[in-house]
């Protein structure tokens, strides 16, 4: 369904984006997958793409809050893929705490990462795009964004600003062929979520669990393939968010 495109996925390393490389992979995508530094896990990732689906995978280590690593990075997967048809912007980092403590850095950095490295990849990602009259831009956000929580208004801004991110790329790319949609996964099971169990908010999920990362994964494909839709916002959150 895939076959023959490109796919970046940034914070591919683990977790949310390291399931969506591979369910991308397994629809015939080649992958580009980027970390932040742990880059034996990214390499990892992009060897189970290799051998279980056939498909070429490289990993590349950049800091998407800043606009010089992005730029350098996607040139180097320009160079090693030729173009890019998918971008999905998964990487995002939290800094939880409540308001009245919060430092400047530690809502800067949720927002430089989150939001503006979200920024960054589709700047420099849209040359290719326009070039091609050809593209789509997947945003991770949160339902964080859609309904605010208390102790992460760094990560709630982030997320809600990557929503309308979205939509104002989509309705500015639109006419060029390229979609810009976002996902808002609710609370899923990660390395970077821990242990949720005895979480009271788990009781106000309809569905009564945790997602996990195949169930955003495969959003995310719906997403790449769904090529009469633009400018949405598709909740993974088992509810939670109705």
């Amino acid at each position: 369904m895939l076959k023959g495109k490109t796919a970046i996925v940034t914070g591919g390393s683990r977790g949310i984006g390291a399931a969506i490389a591979e369910k991308l992979a397994s629809l015939g995508a080649n992958v580009a997958v980027i970390c932040a530094g742990n880059r034996a896990a990214a390499e990892a990732v992009c060897e189970r793409c290799a051998q279980a689906y056939g498909v070429q995978a490289r990993a590349y280590v950049c800091n998407v809050a800043s606009f010089a690593e992005t730029k350098e990075t996607v040139a180097a997967i320009k160079a090693d893929f030729g173009t890019v048809q998918i971008l999905v912007n998964n990487a995002g980092i939290t800094r939880d705490g409540l308001l009245a403590m919060m430092s400047e850095s530690a809502f800067d950095d949720v927002v430089d990462t989150n939001l503006k490295g979200a920024f960054h990849m589709i700047r420099h990602c849209a040359a290719m795009f326009l070039r091609s009259r050809e593209g789509c831009i997947i945003n991770i956000s949160s339902v964080s964004g859609l309904m605010g929580n208390a102790g992460q208004c760094n990560y709630a801004a982030s997320k809600a600003g990557l929503i309308g991110l979205t939509k104002s790329v989509a309705k500015e790319l639109a006419p060029k062929g390229i979609r810009c949609n976002a996902i808002a996964p609710g609370f899923i099971r990660t390395d970077m979520t821990g242990d949720q169990e005895n979480n009271p908010l788990l009781a106000m999920i309809p569905l009564g669990r945790m997602g996990r990362a195949e169930d955003v994964a495969q959003a995310a494909a719906y997403l790449a393939c769904a090529q009469y839709v633009t400018g949405e916002v598709l909740r993974v959150d088992g509810g939670i968010a109705m």
